[in-house]
Formats: C-alpha cells, sequence, structure tokens
C-alpha cells in the first residue's frame, strides 16, 4: 500500500475519499475498477462514506435502511414538491432537487434523532441508574422542559410504524441493534406510559437513526444515507410526471382557501400610507 502524495503543504484542498490519476481512479484507497462488480451497491456506499468495506451483517443492515423508505405516495412532500417543480420545469434533475429541499426536521432527516440518540447513550452509561429508571427520570426532565423526543409518532400509523418494526428485526437478526439502540427503545417505553401517549410509535426514521448510528455513520451521514433510501422512490414519481403531459399543476381553488379581504380603498390607504394622491 502506497500513501497518497497529494495531500501537499499548502494545498487548498486535501481529501481522503478519492483521487484521480491519469491512469486510474481511486475510491477509499481502492482502484475503482476492482469495486466494480465485486461488491453490491450497498456495500460501495458504505465503503465510500465510512471508508472501509463492510461485513456481510452490516451490508444486510443497511441494504435494508435504503429499502425502508423507498416510496410513501403523494403524502410525502418531497414527492410533490418534485412533481409540481418539473411540471413547470420538465427536468430529472430539478425534481430530484425539490425533492431533497424538502428533506429537514419534519420529514425524511435522521440527524436529530440520530443527535438524540447518542447523547442520551452517554448520559445514561455516565447515570448510575437502571436503564428503566433512567428512561423515566429522562423523559421526565424532557417533559418539563417541554422538549420533543425525535423520532417518535406518524400521521397514520398508531402503536407501531411497520416500516420500523421490520428495520428493527433486521438490525437485531444481525446483530446490529447495540445498547444506544435499547436506551432508545426505554425512553419511548417510559413515555408511552403518560396520558395519551399508549399509540405513539419509534418511527421510520428514528429507527433508522438508530440502525446507521450502530453502523458507524455520523448523524449527518445518516440524513445523507435516509435521502438516498427515498430517491429512487422520487424518480420514479418524476418519470411518471414527466410522462404525464400536464404541465403546469396548481392547487385547485376549490381545495384552497383565501382568507384575506377583498374590495379594500387602494386610493384611501395610499392617502393614509403617505403616499399623496393618485396621479400627484
Amino acid at each position: 500500500m502506497e500513501k497518497d502524495t497529494a495531500d501537499q503543504p499548502g494545498a487548498y484542498w486535501s481529501s481522503s475519499v478519492s483521487q484521480v490519476t491519469d491512469t486510474n481512479v481511486y475510491v477509499r484507497g481502492y482502484d475503482l475498477e476492482d469495486l466494480m462488480g465485486q461488491i453490491p451497491f450497498t456495500a460501495a456506499i458504505f465503503l465510500v462514506i465510512r471508508g472501509r468495506i463492510p461485513s456481510d451483517h452490516e451490508i444486510r443492515a443497511l441494504d435494508a435502511v435504503l429499502s425502508g423508505i423507498l416510496d410513501y405516495g403523494l403524502e410525502k412532500p418531497g414527492t410533490v414538491a418534485a412533481r409540481f417543480a418539473v411540471s413547470a420545469n420538465p427536468s430529472m434533475a430539478i425534481g430530484m432537487s425539490a425533492a431533497c429541499l424538502s428533506v429537514g426536521k419534519h420529514t425524511l432527516a435522521t440527524e436529530d434523532s440520530g443527535r438524540f440518540i447518542r447523547a442520551t447513550h452517554a448520559e445514561f452509561l455516565g447515570s448510575g441508574l437502571t436503564l428503566e429508571a433512567f428512561a423515566e427520570e429522562k423523559v421526565n426532565r424532557m417533559r418539563a422542559a417541554k422538549e420533543r423526543i425525535p423520532g417518535l409518532g406518524h400521521p397514520v400509523f398508531k402503536v407501531v410504524d411497520p416500516r420500523a418494526e421490520r428495520l428493527r428485526s433486521i438490525a437485531l437478526q444481525e446483530g446490529l441493534w447495540d445498547q444506544a439502540a435499547e436506551v432508545y427503545e426505554a425512553v419511548h417505553k417510559a413515555f408511552t406510559k403518560l396520558p395519551g401517549k399508549s399509540d405513539i410509535p419509534i418511527n421510520d426514521v428514528g429507527v433508522m437513526a438508530a440502525i446507521l448510528l450502530g453502523l458507524g455513520f455520523t448523524p449527518e451521514e445518516g440524513t445523507g444515507v435516509a435521502l438516498l433510501s427515498t430517491l429512487p422512490g422520487v424518480i420514479a414519481h418524476v418519470s411518471e410526471e414527466l410522462s404525464s403531459g400536464k404541465p403546469i399543476r396548481i392547487v385547485p381553488r376549490d381545495s384552497a382557501s383565501y382568507e384575506g379581504t377583498t374590495g379594500r380603498d387602494f386610493d384611501a390607504d395610499r392617502l393614509e400610507a403617505g403616499w399623496g394622491p393618485s396621479g400627484a
């Protein structure tokens, strides 16, 4: 193995991700030609982000995550944003960009859950409490501070999010449901003991965050992987929209309401604002 000499003193950028030479492309030190056809795309994703070739167990868990949110119909904001965008600007890249820009705090992004799971696990390790006692104390503290536990709840699924449950089952099977994930589960269990909270599940984003942390991804990398998992569905929807022949989609009038006023006196209000008489 030869050390890359591209990282020279005073270089504007340096990177350990990849290198292009006159004859080869190297990804994390491996010749890209050696990788092609020799490892599945899931393993290649893991390699390029985490910097090492994953085990079979890690591939199966990550592959499940990448299939976890292939699509969610027209109920996902990113899908609707993509279809609206390409109805005005018919381009696959535009549609995919619009979908990506719709990912964040309220949908798909795993980073808030990932940060919470990581920080809560560290708190538990330093608490000296049993898992159950710690979880109840954590929930009580958050409730008093009116803080939200990320990764809980779903507008449709109650008690159990079936996608989350399947992902958890696969992670357990592959030996990748670690202590941090167990602490997160315990906090969720304590939360559901509160009045009116018994039907709130850990959602797919919460479980994805736990698994991705266990695989070594940072919370921010987790959101990137979650984005990857949803892009095939976006491609399918954008393709469908492009072939539909329906340009410039709008919100139909009968599905929107106007709550402003009409018939306002422009001249009077203009004078009151200090503009002077019309035409002056």
